[in-house]
């Protein structure tokens, strides 16, 4: 079958724009696409891979989740016997000596904080703990602007030598869910390279990382409408690249005609509603992870030029009223769409 393809690599991704691709043969006598789920980091994560051996395969698989609860028991907010916990506890009073990747993760997203001009800033936590989207609570105005100051991203103090983190005003808390899913995406690709795999994608929530193609042919990622979780809007043909998506359909609940989610700005301590949602495509999981919650925090002028100023990242963004928005490198669409239904009164 004859077929157009259009590709680039100038991002360090690829994305292809028309996917009417003819099969490649592969001997699958002894092998097929393997696919398991598991409920981890308080989202649905997954595995695929090519198999030739589903013993093995299992056994991979089973590796990359159990390095997912690992990092989950390290960094959850929610389990009061994490490191990050004990950092949330003790960090004002003193510095807290903390694992070599926590420091590391730490150490990153406050990078990731100076580049966004404060856009992503894990002290988002220090308002953000008043927040119970499963109970439909949020603080009120005076305990919002209360809590406030204690976002800053300088008020986090890492010592290098010692691998310690000290807060300098009480009240600050740190909160990693805009980059640890991404960090464990990354991870869980890297023990799939190790162990001899080429073929894989793995995700964890709204983050995923792809290694490889489908045998000549590219993965597809549907990028979903807002409004419908079993509807994608788009639909992005992808090799050897991250996805993440940040929404505010994932955590939230509506009240009084707003509504109210986890993607907090910093600035304000109320939920981000510039942007329904914020689709990056990058190489990483972490960068995408951190960069799609710094789009959606930023909105759609602001946030495309961030997309833009950078040279290894691409995004899809939809605004309240449904638009949809493209950054350059994906102009044109791979499937052209005007716009996604608004979110309904």
């Amino acid at each position: 079958m004859a077929y157009t393809e259009t590709s680039r690599r100038a991002r360090g991704f690829t994305w292809v724009l028309l996917a009417l691709l003819a099969p490649i043969g592969a001997d699958t006598a002894h092998a097929e696409w393997l696919y398991r789920e598991a409920a981890i980091m308080g989202t649905r994560c997954a595995v695929e891979l090519w198999s030739d051996d589903r013993n093995r395969s299992e056994q991979a698989i089973a590796s990359v989740f159990a390095d997912m609860r690992r990092i989950d028991l390290l960094m959850s907010t929610w389990k009061p016997d994490t490191q990050l916990a004990a950092v949330n506890r003790l960090a004002a009073d003193k510095p807290v000596v903390v694992s070599q990747e926590l420091f590391d993760l730490i150490r990153v997203a406050l990078e990731y904080s100076k580049e966004t001009a404060g856009a992503f800033d894990i002290t988002y936590a220090s308002v953000g703990y008043l927040y119970d989207f499963r109970q439909h609570i949020h603080p009120d105005a005076a305990a919002r602007l209360a809590a406030l100051p204690g976002i800053n991203y300088h008020h986090v103090v890492l010592d290098a030598a010692n691998r310690t983190v000290r807060f300098t005003r009480k009240g600050t808390k740190i909160d990693l869910g805009g980059i640890a899913k991404g960090h464990a995406v990354d991870r869980g690709i890297e023990i799939l390279r190790r162990a001899g795999y080429d073929r894989a994608m793995v995700n964890s929530g709204g983050d995923t990382r792809i290694i490889g193609d489908r045998f000549g042919k590219p993965w597809i990622v549907g990028v979903r409408d807002p409004n419908n979780e079993a509807v994608s809007f788009l639909r992005l043909p992808l090799t050897d690249a991250a996805i993440s998506t940040s929404g505010d359909y994932e955590r939230y609940f509506d009240e009084g005609g707003q509504r109210f989610h986890h993607i907090i700005d910093p600035k304000t301590g109320d939920s981000a509603r510039s942007l329904r949602s914020a689709t990056v495509i990058g190489p990483t999981a972490l960068r995408t992870d951190a960069l799609s919650t710094s789009v959606f925090v930023l909105g759609p002028e602001r946030g495309l030029e961030l997309i833009e100023r950078l040279q290894d990242v691409d995004a899809v963004l939809v605004t309240p009223a449904g638009k949809v928005l493209y950054s350059s490198g994906l102009a044109p669409p791979v499937v052209p769409a005007a716009s996604v239904p608004s979110k309904p009164d």
